[in-house]
């Protein structure tokens, strides 16, 4: 691993921990041991290292959804692996984190999302591509605008200001929002492979 990795990675870590603004290149240069001038030689400040932290990002998100994908038995099993991985991903975040970006970083965040080069939906149009094939998705469906529905849903499902965690808990969101949405575009032979995981969920 390079130190433009090491940096980026060690930058993600405190990021999601702390939030971005907490987060200084002194404490970063400290959790890496190395000097804050091998930092600024490659990235000149906190907004274009946050691009290095979205753009790892993005590329971890795709490597997750081609690995869960190759080890479910079928779209919908696949989907509530994500579901649970996104999940607990989001339970170790600090909230910070993504209250930072939309408060002080929202350029870079445009920019990320403009070249859909940050974690997006467009990596999980596989997982209703895939459940069409199965027939476990209506075939009159649209996969892109299902796939970007479904994208929103969850992410809006883990933002506390459209459901605040004091009042409602994550499953619950998902269950409720999440899941329910996956029903009304299922088959009956999907909404069955939904009814058994949700146990599990």
């Amino acid at each position: 691993m390079d130190n433009r990795e090491r940096i980026i990675e060690g930058a993600a870590e405190l990021f999601r921990t702390y939030g971005i603004k907490a987060v200084t290149m002194d404490q970063l240069a400290g959790q890496l041991t190395m000097s804050k001038r091998t930092i600024y030689e490659l990235f000149s400040d906190k907004d274009e290292l946050l691009v290095g932290v979205l753009g790892w990002m993005a590329e971890r998100q795709k490597f997750m959804v081609k690995k869960v994908l190759n080890e479910s038995e079928n779209a919908i099993v696949a989907i509530f692996k994500f579901l649970q991985l996104n999940m607990d991903h989001f339970q170790q975040m600090s909230p910070a984190f993504q209250n930072d970006i939309k408060k002080f970083h929202t350029e870079v965040l445009m920019k990320k999302a403009h070249k859909c080069e940050m974690p997006d939906y467009s990596s999980y149009i596989e997982f209703f591509e895939r459940g069409m094939k199965e027939k476990l998705f209506r075939k009159d469906i649209n996969p892109d605008l299902v796939n970007r529905c479904m994208f929103y849903l969850g992410r809006t499902s883990m933002d506390n200001a459209y459901y605040p965690y004091e009042v409602f808990s994550r499953r619950e969101v998902i269950r409720n929002v999440v899941i329910n949405y996956l029903r009304g575009i299922s088959t009956p032979a999907g909404i069955e492979v939904i009814n058994k995981q949700e146990l599990k969920f």
